[in-house]
């Protein structure tokens, strides 16, 4: 085996490949990276054995055909500090790779691509393509509601519902939802499918899809879901388990209306934060007549006090949020104002940009 490949033709599919590896294995291979050529066409493999991404490169000339293993940090590592110019010898003698750029020189170790485990192809039950920065946009507007290590671990990622009429996400971790709908006509989507995608494959996905003027190919099964591109091919199992009825969330009977300025409520917010509780991270909201009060202590007796012209007229109403729950929301809106739709102190709020109705954010109440 043996090739020539400029470094900046290596190095961004390599860094991507070796993000899916984990640092710390239970099997050695796991830490290495696959890499196969036959004639021009190179291949970068890497998994954990819940998530795999491959990534494809044509190469200027055809080399010597092969495959074997390399520790994928390593071998990124060595690309990365190569000037950006730099090309790269790979030639594998005696299941030793070395590697030559310039003056300098590196032998890596390996393992037999015989060990590497494949994650076993399946036939997908959905299958349509959209467009890149669609995908992405639906992905950033709900990831940051997905749970972390929750022991209802259908929780640890994001649903992904497809119908012929619409593709949706939606993320929550119980105290939070967040949705966003793309609202199309799917061509070769004939039954509506939900799949749960968990944590790590869907900021693994996040961080393929950066071609917006491109296409991507999902493929959606009973246990696996693909994303295809020419560059790449995703795949991650699914996590097996039901997700919550996300529509029962969502407060139909909301009756007072808030209409405010999102920035300078995100930094009310933001400010407010320094002085609440630094483990329950709570604020108090006030809402009267044109004005939103932001209040928040801790158990050291400091105070923090914000006042925010808001458009609402109504009754009175005194309500407690965590604080990160409501600035995340603000954070992922682009609208100048946003819109908060509550009926008490007691139940949930949902926050929408005013100008979109394609995404929407439940956000439960907290004592204080």
């Amino acid at each position: 085996m043996k090739f020539s490949i400029s470094r900046d033709a290596l190095l961004k599919p390599l860094s991507l490949v070796a993000g899916v590896v984990e640092r710390r294995q239970t099997l050695p291979v796991l830490s290495n990276v696959l890499i196969t050529l036959e004639a021009d066409r190179l291949s970068l493999t890497g998994t954990d054995t819940e998530v795999e991404l491959a990534a494809r490169i044509t190469l200027p000339e055809p080399g010597e055909s092969g495959e074997i293993t390399v520790p994928a940090r390593k071998l990124a590592d060595i690309c990365k500090s190569l000037p950006d110019s730099g090309r790269l010898e790979f030639t594998l003698d005696e299941q030793r790779v070395q590697l030559r750029s310039g003056r300098s020189r590196f032998t890596l170790s390996t393992l037999p691509a015989g060990e590497f485990p494949n994650i076993e192809p399946a036939a997908g039950s959905v299958e349509f393509t959209v467009n890149q920065a669609q995908l992405k946009s639906l992905i950033d507007r709900t990831a940051f509601s997905m749970a972390q290590q929750d022991v209802r671990y259908y929780l640890n990622g994001m649903l992904f519902e497809v119908t012929p009429r619409h593709l949706r996400t939606v993320a929550t971790d119980g105290h939070r939802l967040a949705m966003a709908t793309y609202e199309s006509e799917l061509p070769g989507v004939r039954s509506d499918l939900q799949v749960i995608l968990p944590r790590k494959g869907v900021l693994e996905l996040l961080r393929l899809l950066q071609n917006p003027d491109e296409d991507v190919r999902l493929v959606l099964g009973g246990n696996h879901f693909h994303a295809i591109t020419p560059d790449f091919t995703f795949t991650s199992k699914l996590v097996d388990g039901k997700f919550p009825e996300y529509e029962r969330v969502v407060p139909r009977d909301a009756d007072k209306r808030v209409l405010g300025p999102r920035v300078e409520l995100k930094e009310a917010l933001a400010r407010t934060a320094i002085l609440s509780n630094e483990k329950y991270r709570g604020v108090r909201l006030v809402l009267e007549d044109g004005n939103l009060q932001i209040l928040a202590n801790n158990p050291e007796q400091e105070e923090a006090e914000e006042q925010v012209g808001v458009s609402y007229s109504g009754s009175r109403v005194e309500i407690g949020f965590n604080v990160s729950y409501l600035i995340d929301v603000l954070s992922v809106l682009t609208s100048e104002e946003v819109r908060f739709l509550l009926s008490d102190g007691s139940r949930s709020v949902l926050v929408q940009d005013p100008g979109r109705e394609d995404a929407l954010y439940v956000v439960m109440p907290m004592r204080l």
